[in-house]
């Protein structure tokens, strides 16, 4: 669901354990491997067994890890050491809330197994647990205050929590004493960027780039930057890095969606298209995902979220009127949503926060199984208020402005309105929408942070546009006046009238600082980032065309969508 940009902390995390990273493509070990190693060396392993397991670990091989390690257990079930390793698998396979109940079974045989809390904290971030994962490296950081992983993680966590500020300050001396670690410059440039500093964060990034040439995520992040451009020399230099044998897979898809924006710059469309086309099977062969299950959503929804059930729970749940969610596709317009309200002296960007989704999944997803949202109508009137109660005191950390209103900007929440109105039936809700090949092939050619798994093949981004549409519409007929949406392309080509149409449905006076959300000098972490800090521009709405050639599973996918865009067919 996140669209930072980036390629995700997997490749420090997977390389704890000496799984994968970029030391075995130079001859000396800088500081983040010595680091590891010190860290690993404090608690050796003398089962063979559990050696077996780790090297099967190191050789990105979890299945046959996690066969060894369930046996093991099975004999020794408190062993923390093989506990230890089990959540590693856990966390290879995704399974972070796995990864970490048995991190903390093993910490409570064990609280001085640092590598444990180590890990422990990195499968908290995994799931957002922001502060838990804070204290649990604070704690480290207690005994061991030099050592480099504790200090890079507690960085990368305090920018995840909004902490830019702080967050800079320690990487700032982080790198002063360590500077050979590419990783942590190409984390301290985001922080730059998020904090509006362009010329810095691409110092830093070029900086990654000196010390490993190979390091695909800094290559990325520049290109993710709307009006940065390539050189020849840079366009070469990524070529002959992509003809490495040795080189990480990672840095091997990041290359390639990096060439894809710098081929695209130079009128190169073909290359470019072919550059993407690369980066996205590549990420689709490392994926489970189900486009079935997904759509499986949709009549699932249309069958709980009728009006006879919104007429029954008339009055129930929490009546704040706080509340904005801003959803639909990402890459649809609505970071620069987000930046106009929260230009009002009324309104605070909470950013792509997820509590939502940890309310669903500790509240509701126990009663609802695989089933979800079919079992939500289990939940009384008191449920009800008192979840809608449970996000505002969860969002809270998310407000320190205290704005009477704030805006909870997460896309995907689309799939929950009918949750959100039934706890929150005051709240407003905004539906940004754009053109769908621009919105579908705008995702296939980003590398998101944290994934998005619909987005790496083009047949099942249009099937999930379609899926998208198609519930909004019933939603929009089950919840009449409660949607407000926004077209990508009505905003950017008649924007002061559609920015007091959104603050009208919202209920507040228009202000000119709207109008001038440019100047907006919030920190800010989307993809978007650069662009929402320039006036309104109007080149990319037709930027797609020139990739027609290409595109002809997405425009099959859509079908009817596309053909009746903005309207919206009847899909039923």
């Amino acid at each position: 669901m996140g669209s930072r940009a980036g390629g995700g902390r997997r490749d420090i995390l997977r390389g704890f354990l000496g799984v994968s990273g970029n030391a075995t493509l130079g001859a000396n070990a800088n500081a983040f491997d010595r680091a590891r190693q010190a860290l690993l060396a404090l608690r050796p392993l003398r089962d063979p067994q559990l050696r077996k397991a780790c090297a099967a670990l190191r050789n990105n091989q979890p299945h046959a890890a996690q066969q060894l390690l369930s046996a093991f257990l099975m004999k020794r079930p408190n062993d923390v050491d093989a506990l230890n390793l089990m959540a590693e698998v856990a966390m290879q396979f995704g399974r972070h809330g796995e990864a970490e109940t048995l991190l903390a079974a093993c910490l409570e045989r064990a609280p001085d197994f640092d590598a444990a809390r180590f890990g422990y904290a990195n499968a908290l971030l995994e799931q957002r647990k922001y502060g838990p994962a804070l204290e649990s490296l604070d704690e480290l950081l207690t005994k061991e205050p030099n050592q480099v992983l504790y200090r890079s993680q507690k960085a990368f966590v305090l920018a995840r929590m909004g902490r830019y500020q702080e967050s800079m300050d320690n990487y700032q001396q982080l790198i002063a004493d360590v500077p050979d670690v590419p990783r942590i410059w190409v984390d301290y440039g985001y922080v730059l960027r998020a904090l509006g500093f362009r010329k810095e964060c691409i110092a830093a990034w070029r900086k990654a780039i000196e010390i490993s040439p190979w390091q695909g995520a800094a290559w990325w992040q520049m290109a993710s930057l709307r009006t940065f451009r390539f050189g020849e020399a840079d366009i070469q230099a990524m070529e002959s890095q992509l003809g490495r044998p040795d080189l990480p897979g990672e840095d091997r898809v990041a290359l390639h969606y990096a060439l894809g924006k710098a081929y695209d710059d130079c009128d190169d469309y073909a290359r470019s298209f072919q550059n993407y086309a690369k980066a996205n099977a590549m990420r689709r062969l490392a994926v489970d995902y189900n486009p079935e299950a997904t759509s499986a959503l949709v009549p699932r929804c249309k069958a709980l979220f009728t009006p006879a059930y919104f007429r029954e729970r008339a009055g129930a749940g929490c009546d704040s009127k706080a509340p904005i969610f801003i959803i639909g596709m990402q890459r649809s317009g609505s970071t620069l949503v987000e930046q106009i309200l929260s230009s009002h002296s009324a309104i605070e960007a909470a950013g792509e926060i997820d509590e939502i989704r940890r309310i669903i999944e500790e509240h509701v997803a126990p009663m609802c199984g695989e089933n979800y949202p079919l079992g939500v109508n289990r939940l009384g009137q008191s449920d009800l208020r008192a979840l809608g109660e449970k996000y505002l005191e969860l969002t809270r950390r998310h407000r320190p402005l205290g704005r009477p209103f704030f805006v909870d900007k997460c896309p995907s929440n689309f799939w929950h309105l009918g949750f959100i109105h039934s706890i929150l039936p005051q709240a407003r809700i905004i539906d940004a929408r754009r053109h769908p090949v621009a919105c579908c092939y705008s995702n296939f050619t980003m590398n998101f942070r944290e994934g998005l798994p619909i987005s790496y093949r083009l047949a099942e981004l249009g099937r999930h546009y379609t899926d998208y549409v198609r519930l909004m519409a019933h939603f929009d007929r089950v919840m009449p006046g409660k949607i407000h949406r926004v077209i990508y392309e009505n905003l950017v080509t008649d924007f002061d009238a559609e920015v007091r149409r959104m603050l009208d449905f919202i209920g507040l006076p228009y202000e000119p600082a709207c109008s001038e959300f440019h100047k907006n000098e919030r920190a800010l972490e989307s993809l978007s980032s650069e662009q929402v800090r320039s006036p309104i521009f109007t080149d990319s709405l037709d930027r797609w065309r020139r990739y027609e050639p290409w595109l002809g599973s997405l425009k099959s996918a859509l079908g009817p969508v596309l053909e009746r865009y903005p309207d919206v067919p009847d899909l039923e």
